[in-house]
């Protein structure tokens, strides 16, 4: 079963009542494009433990959860399977598309053992027998076909803590992944490895020199994928930054047309160096950067966003908390009730504009990514509704001041 959807109408329904609106009736915006619940993506540590998310979300990215190519198989010829079953059998149960990422290598299969330490020693090196990658890789997708939507094959393979082989190895190691999974679920996705954007040396040196191992190959994979967060100084407009630079890097390689996923992406993270040292972001602001990440992946067509992460208390390493009661996590379930399963079309402007109708119910959140701009209220909207939660009545045809904060405007 693959069904995602579940959720949907129940918490756009649960939104618009909080806020004790109603939407009318308006024709399908021209050129929208239907924004499924799995362009919401989040990281769960705690799933395999049985956590569920207070708020709802489409799609999980299965790392940082104890369960990587080195703890599933700590021999050769044994098989821990335990961590993962629970793992993707709770987030089934959730009723959201799993993704899981094929690294990184055990310390028994590396070329070079003293490669890496995250989550294990030899975990960043190429494995010294591609047979061992080959075996990994059908064992874990004959087990999870069924229940796994999407394989990606590595996790920020651009930096050295996750991977020191070389590029065109690491395209090597899709290539092969790809045959794999194709051989026993023609409909997965296959996910390239992921590079982070914010060192730029290390982003250069590895990502055009990895497209160009794809394109030797076929391009093998369905799905392009980056890691956005800025540095920690970096706002919501240098996340737009990167992405437009990654596709041109993909422009630049030729790259077909496919989908691009965001596999990972906060703020405030420390790095990189000394000179980026953590920020904490909270409050108003948290709320208007979470909403604002998703509204720019649909104005920008990043088809996929997966925050990182969804955990069960305050996690230290985090610039924007969502955890259970947070501010971020109420705006994460806001900005999911605004677009989830709608068709939505988007503007690109000093305020931009996304307008969303959701069985012909529409509605127009704006926000300005840099400063302030005017905007004038939709036709037939007496409500507005910020990412924050904060409802105000409004005039039709009135211009408004529309700064960094996502705010929803309908009929009420």
């Amino acid at each position: 079963m693959r069904s995602i959807g579940r959720r949907v109408s129940a918490m756009l329904v649960a939104t618009i009542a909080a806020a004790g609106l109603t939407v009318g009736a308006v024709a399908p915006a021209a050129q929208a494009q239907v924004e499924p619940p799995a362009s919401f993506g989040q990281h769960v540590p705690q799933i395999a433990n049985g956590f569920d998310p207070t708020t709802p979300y489409g799609a999980i990215r299965i790392w940082d959860v104890g369960v990587t190519w080195g703890k599933v198989q700590p021999s050769e010829k044994k098989f821990w399977w335990t961590g993962l079953d629970r793992a993707i059998n709770n987030a089934r149960a959730q009723g959201v598309s799993v993704m899981y990422v094929l690294g990184s290598t055990p310390n028994w299969a590396a070329k070079n053992p003293k490669q890496g330490t995250y989550p294990n020693k030899g975990a960043a090196s190429m494995p010294k027998d591609i047979k061992l990658w080959q075996n990994w890789v059908t064992a874990v997708v004959k087990r999870y076909s069924v229940q796994v939507d999407a394989w990606q094959i590595w996790n920020e393979a651009n930096l050295s803590t996750f991977w020191q082989g070389t590029p065109d190895q690491m395209a090597q190691l899709t290539a092969e992944a790809a045959k794999i999974i194709r051989k026993y679920d023609p409909t997965a996705q296959i996910v390239s490895a992921s590079t982070t954007m914010r060192l730029e040396s290390a982003y250069n040196k590895f990502e055009p020199a990895y497209l160009a191992g794809l394109k030797k190959r076929g391009w093998p994979v369905t799905v392009y994928s980056l890691h956005s967060y800025p540095q920690s100084t970096g706002t919501p407009q240098t996340r737009v930054d990167y992405l437009n630079k990654f596709k041109a890097s993909l422009a630049a390689a030729g790259a077909p047309a496919r989908p691009i996923w965001d596999t990972e992406v906060n703020y405030g993270l420390a790095g990189p160096g000394s000179s980026n040292p953590k920020v904490n972001i909270d409050g108003d602001q948290a709320a208007a950067w979470v909403a604002q990440t998703y509204l720019d992946s649909a104005r920008l067509n990043i088809d996929r966003t997966y925050w990182y992460s969804y955990t069960q208390a305050p996690y230290a390493l985090l610039g924007i908390q969502i955890y259970p009661g947070s501010v971020g996590a109420a705006a994460y379930g806001t900005v999911y009730g605004w677009l989830a399963g709608g068709d939505v079309n988007c503007t690109s402007a000093a305020v931009n504009t996304c307008t969303v109708n959701l069985n012909g119910q529409v509605a127009t959140i704006a926000w300005a990514s840099t400063g302030e701009g005017p905007f004038t209220v939709p036709a037939g909207a007496t409500t507005s509704v910020t990412a924050a939660g904060v409802t105000a009545p409004v005039t039709a045809g009135a211009t408004v001041t529309i700064g960094s904060m996502p705010t929803w405007f309908a009929a009420g």
